[in-house]
């Protein structure tokens, strides 16, 4: 666990509420409340051979297979990152473009951040390779309400790599 240690000694664990989200090859910024959904899981194979001592299977890894990334945003008009979106979801199908995310979890228990984080400088980073996006989620409009317009964009990525 990630955690900062202060003057008297203890330590805290590290805050969720302040990250930065980039996309290698798509220049703007598109500020997210939420991403949910980064994870990795190992398929289990169990076999046995016929000859055996024990009647209990053994067990081996098999493929690594990940979850579909969630990224909310408040709606925006950046275009590069909207390009990007349309470039994945279109109805006329060219090449994809994959690119690779990254999530950063800012650290801000020495204090609260004097500027605007604009690019990744951490060691708490989770990169997702070979990313593009599979759906997208229109905000809700409702007239009656003051609710801030919030977007979705679900991500497929082909593997993940922690570097920290």
């Amino acid at each position: 666990m990630a955690t900062y240690e202060n003057s008297k000694g203890l330590s805290y664990p590290l805050t969720k509420m302040n990250f930065l989200v980039t996309v290698d090859g798509v220049s703007g910024t598109a500020a997210f409340s939420e991403v949910t959904g980064v994870e990795a899981s190992v398929d289990v194979i169990e076999f046995r051979q016929g000859n055996a001592n024990s009647l209990a299977p053994v067990k081996i890894p098999g493929l690594v297979k990940h979850g579909n990334v969630t990224l909310k945003m408040g709606y925006t008009l950046d275009s590069a990152f909207k390009t990007w979106i349309q470039e994945c979801v279109s109805e006329v199908r060219g090449e994809i473009p994959r690119n690779n995310v990254q999530i950063e979890m800012i650290d801000i228990n020495g204090g609260s951040p004097q500027t605007m984080a604009t690019a990744i400088s951490g060691t708490r980073v989770w990169i997702l390779t070979n990313a593009w996006v599979t759906k997208y989620n229109a905000p809700d409009l409702d007239a009656k309400t003051s609710d801030v317009a919030i977007e979705s964009v679900e991500i497929a990525y082909e593997e993940l790599v922690i570097p920290n």
